[in-house]
């Protein structure tokens, strides 16, 4: 819990300006300014920014019901991939093969015509249902399997761990018509604007700065309502809730497929800045790296989970370009640190901080607020 001393409208709105910032230094710095930021990093802070929402969605169901999910990339992913498919209908003829209706992947293996399942990806109304349903559905089918059957703790980690790598195998074959190790990339336009523009970059990440707002908002309702106390209780003790009667099941079920859609949503506005998607995004290293976000920035917070997406792959793309040998061991040695010095994140810093003192011989200082009452409590 963070004791800032911010309301809730007020976090938003520090993270609406935090949003804003780009967009300021992009197109009102001059392009002579040392505070000037280029297009080309535009959409690398839209992945920044598709990353947070992803982590609150984790922190969604690991922070505030006690559920750690080691795959939440595949939600990412499949909504990645329904956005991909529309994207790569939109191309058309300006493909390198040139065929009207079948992608280049598809010319190329010489599948003769489109799937069943690539219907309907050529309108954007029905990709963004499916962005929606498909990570949706999948959460809310594998959660009532595993929550009916009382699965939980490091069990139930394990197999969302599972689940991401099946469908990574999965993805990567040819015959699955996905595009295989290649995935989906080349892409031309987006509700008809070229995707290549800075105007439309710009754009992508402004839709991204407005789903993290979102994101945002639900997880500051969910932690003021009946749902959201149930949820810890859960997280405490999932025997007595359910011994006094509550429905632990529909609970964890809903919070898992609303953190699942989130997750979906941001694979949506993720692929388009990044350019492309495959199944490296299945992979339970990238799942692991989500959690390493949350738990860095800390859980059960409102901008810890933020905070730890932003930090993590700022230093990803750093090191990567500077030193690649190193950030593997420098992950690790983050979570390590984390786990052992700071358990709730960096976040948790500021309860670390003296709450203030009372004068020798004065009255005592005003009590902290409560933890309802704190910015990100």
């Amino acid at each position: 819990m963070v004791r800032a001393g911010l309301g809730r409208p007020a976090l938003l709105l520090l993270v609406g300006c935090a949003v804003l910032l780009v967009p300021v230094l992009n197109r009102l710095v001059p392009e002579g300014s040392a505070f000037h930021l280029e297009d080309r990093l535009v959409p690398l802070f839209g992945k920044y920014v598709a990353y947070a929402v992803l982590a609150v969605a984790l922190d969604l169901v690991w922070g505030r019901a006690g559920i750690l999910s080691l795959g939440h990339g595949a939600f990412f992913a499949l909504g990645g991939y329904a956005m991909g498919m529309y994207l790569m209908r939109q191309i058309g003829p300006r493909g390198v093969y040139a065929h009207p209706v079948l992608p280049d992947f598809m010319v190329f293996l010489n599948w003769q015509e489109l799937p069943w399942y690539w219907y309907g990806f050529d309108r954007f109304p029905f990709a963004l249902a499916m962005v929606v349903l498909v990570p949706g559905t999948t959460a809310f089918l594998f959660g009532w399997l595993a929550f009916r059957s009382r699965v939980s703790g490091v069990y139930l980690s394990i197999i969302t761990e599972a689940l991401t790598y099946a469908l990574m195998l999965a993805f990567f074959r040819n015959d699955m018509g996905f595009g295989g190790n290649n995935g989906l990339t080349d892409f031309k336009d987006i509700l008809g604007f070229p995707i290549a523009s800075a105007d439309t970059r710009l754009g992508l990440y402004l839709a991204t700065g407005v789903l993290l707002l979102l994101a945002l908002a639900v997880a500051i309702h969910l932690r003021r309502s009946p749902l959201g106390r149930l949820l810890v209780a859960i997280r405490d003790g999932e025997p007595r809730a359910r011994f006094l009667g509550h429905d632990t099941l529909r609970a964890k079920l809903f919070v898992w497929t609303l953190s699942a859609v989130l997750a979906g949503l941001a694979g949506a506005l993720y692929v388009p800045q990044v350019g492309i998607i495959n199944p490296s995004e299945f992979s339970p290293q990238a799942s692991i790296e989500i959690a390493i976000w949350v738990a860095v920035g800390g859980r059960d917070t409102i901008l810890g989970p933020v905070l730890g997406a932003f930090l993590v792959n700022g230093m990803k793309t750093w090191l990567t370009g500077a030193a690649p040998e190193l950030w593997l061991f420098v992950l690790g040695g983050l979570f390590v640190l984390v786990t052992l010095v700071l358990p709730k994140g960096l976040v948790g810093i500021v309860e670390l901080l003296p709450r203030g003192r009372a004068p020798a011989g004065g009255p005592a200082a005003e009590p902290a607020a409560r933890p309802a009452e704190a910015a990100g409590g």
